[in-house]
């Protein structure tokens, strides 16, 4: 067989870009034949594998030209390399998978190879398979690790997503604290400004003063020295006529006036440097305390240090022997009791009468909770009946709480274990311990716009200010205000920390009252402090634009009989004044009623718009709202919506609430009419 009979046909056929080749059939490959004795025919040898035996030993003694040189590549490794090439440029470089048909061509190429090998064939398909299974693997993993780049872009883009918007709510955050911060420095400006008109004022004053005292002195001066003058006249007259009568003349021996004048210029002037002089010891020596005082003052102190010394070691005793008295009167108390209403009955029995003095008891206020108490547990009974009540009040008043646990269903502020001390606090420290919390509360309400809860805030209160005997004071604090809930301020505490109100009502008293302070202050013009009826009533009707002239009446008439002004003049700062309870008088007291009253008709006006409705959603409660009060702004009407679906203004939702569990919300809390109907 020829050369060219064996010539390699071509080994690949394919229909479409990176679809299966296949050898084509009918057509066999090339053979290697080797020849006897190192010799080739004309069929393709295995080169290089074995290229010694394509060297024909040269005959002894023949030279043959041209032999040593160089041999040609074996035809069937052209024929590999140029179906190689011939593959690889039909394909299309810009495929997709243009490097894994790259791949399949080689891998075909190598499968020819492996397959006219023999003698190598196992370790080539070994090596093969293993470059295969590797190759696989790879692809697999590349597989299970697209799904991740995918994820790996989407949490970038979330990621980027979240600090973009965590940088717009910081903008915003700054830009709040900016507009604040403005605000408040404008509160500034105008304080200052305030202070430096009334230093104006002021001054203004002190200058009309002094001119006025020195026309006074000079009216003064002017009139003695004409009644010395009238005087020196009538005497003159007088001698003059005696004369006349005697016979005689005499020269007046009056003083020359001039004189006079000169010596009331030079006196005026040492009164003036005089006065100098005492306003400016006063000045520098106004805190200075005479030795003497201080002597006696420090006299008294040690006589006082020494009287406290025994006081104390004689009530250390009597305490101790009360006690003792006590723990036996506790032990006896019931047998007591018992045996005195035997004798009532057996003194009632015999008609047996004993007079005795009857006791102050309007002294036990104090231990049975404030006279109000005591006047309506003494009420309509006798001597004795008094007593058994004082008997079992103070049994029943406790040295000591018993703590109610730290379960989630006790008020934070009161989850103590133990025993706790009864403080017994009075009245007047319960009011001052409470205008504290509030007192805190808005200065905190006023630094960041995220506001506590009023237990949150009790509780950390008392534990600031008290520490370890939080405890004792928040229990002691707790019956104090049960004792005395006939107390506003007391009573509207109680109701906010039970839930039965909304702190907000607090805070829209406060706002009101103070408004109407300022409407009473801009109104007096001559800031004396004074006011006549008729302003006062202006001030009034400026304050509060939407009562009618009866409530404005009634409010005039109450304040004109709480300062007996007769109809004259009203001091309006006097009506701001508390008793020694810390109590509103009726004047304020008034205000706070009708304001209660003018929001509850509000929610009534409400309830009627809103009637028919079991269900209410925030648009339909706005319409409400709009329709029963046009004036209301925006702002405020979005916080009355947030009120009554208990969530934030800007996440008020479409979903629909019962009517009167709205209703009941709004009722509690600070809801009030802007404008008029």
């Amino acid at each position: 067989m020829s050369l060219k009979e064996l010539q390699l046909p071509p080994l690949l056929h394919s229909e479409s870009r990176g679809s299966q080749r296949h050898i084509t059939n009918g057509i066999s490959r090339s053979k290697f034949v080797k020849t006897n004795a190192g010799e080739t025919s004309g069929n393709l040898s295995s080169w290089p594998a074995e290229v010694t035996n394509q060297i024909v030993q040269k005959p002894r003694g023949i030279k043959h030209h041209g032999y040593g040189k160089s041999l040609t590549k074996p035809r069937f490794l052209e024929q590999l390399e140029s179906h190689l090439k011939r593959e690889l440029e039909a394909l299309d470089t810009h495929g997709i998978k243009v490097q894994e048909l790259r791949l399949q061509v080689f891998q075909e190429v190598f499968g020819y190879l492996i397959e006219e090998f023999k003698t190598y064939k196992p370790i080539f398909s070994a090596i093969k398979n293993e470059y295969d299974i590797t190759l696989a693997h790879l692809r697999e993993q590349i597989r299970d690790l697209l799904p991740l780049r995918a994820k790996l872009v989407l949490v970038s883009e979330h990621c980027e997503k979240r600090i973009l918007d965590q940088r717009v709510q910081e903008r915003d955050e700054l830009r709040a604290l900016k507009r604040e911060c403005q605000r408040l420095q404008r509160v500034i400006e105008s304080m200052r400004g305030q202070q430096t008109a009334l230093q104006i004022q002021v001054d203004h004053l002190k200058e009309d003063l002094a001119t006025q005292y020195q026309l006074y002195r000079d009216e003064r001066d002017a009139r003695k020295l004409l009644i010395t003058r009238i005087s020196t006249m009538t005497s003159t007259q007088d001698t003059e006529h005696d004369d006349n009568n005697e016979g005689y003349n005499e020269e007046d021996e009056s003083e020359d006036p001039v004189v006079v004048k000169m010596a009331l210029q030079v006196c005026r002037e040492d009164l003036t440097k005089v006065q100098v002089d005492l306003n400016r010891l006063q000045a520098e020596y106004s805190d200075v305390v005479p030795r003497r005082d201080w002597d006696n003052l420090n006299y008294v102190h040690e006589e006082t240090l020494i009287k406290l010394e025994t006081l104390q070691t004689d009530f250390d005793q009597l305490k101790s022997e009360y006690d003792t008295l006590l723990e036996v009167h506790c032990q006896s108390a019931p047998a007591v009791l018992h045996s005195n209403q035997s004798v009532v009955q057996h003194g009632s029995d015999n008609k047996h009468i004993v007079t005795t003095p009857r006791p102050n008891w309007e002294q036990c206020s104090d231990i049975l909770g404030g006279s109000e108490r005591c006047k309506e547990l003494f009420e309509g009974q006798s001597s004795q009946k008094r007593l058994e009540i004082l008997l079992q009040q103070m049994n029943g008043q406790n040295e000591f709480f018993t703590g109610l646990g730290t379960s989630s269903d006790v008020p934070i502020y009161l989850q103590y274990e133990g025993k706790l001390k009864n403080l017994k606090l009075k009245k007047a420290d319960a009011v001052r311990v409470i205008k504290d919390i509030w007192r805190e509360k808005n200065a905190e309400n006023e630094k960041s716009d995220d506001t506590r809860d009023l237990q949150m805030f009790l509780h950390s209160y008392l534990v600031e200010h008290y520490k370890d005997k939080a405890g004792e004071w928040a229990y002691s604090l707790m019956e104090s205000i049960q004792n005395n809930l006939e107390d506003d301020l007391i009573c509207l505490l109680n109701d906010i920390l039970i839930g039965k109100v909304d702190e907000t009502i607090y805070h829209g008293q406060i706002q009101l009252l103070s408004h109407l302070l300022k409407v009473l202050i801009q109104s007096d013009t001559t800031q004396c402090g004074l006011l006549t009826v008729l302003e006062f009533s202006d001030a009034l009707k400026k304050a509060f634009p939407l009562k009618a002239d009866q409530d404005i009446e009634e409010l005039l008439a109450i304040a004109q009989t709480e300062l007996k002004s007769n109809g004259v003049r009203i001091a309006y700062q006097t009506l701001y004044t508390e008793d020694t309870d810390g109590r509103h008088k009726e004047f304020l007291s008034l205000v706070k009623k009708q304001a209660t009253a003018e929001r509850l008709q509000y929610i009534s006006e409400l309830r009627v718009q809103l009637e028919g409705k079991g269900e209410v959603d925030a648009e339909h409660l706005r319409t409400a709202f709009k329709t029963i009060d046009p004036s209301l702004d925006p702002e405020t009407l979005d916080w009355n919506l947030s009120v009554a679906f208990q969530t934030k203004e800007c996440e008020l939702q479409a979903q629909a609430l019962n009517t009167e569990v709205v209703l009941q919300r709004l009722s509690v809390a600070n809801v009030k009419r802007a404008g008029p109907k």
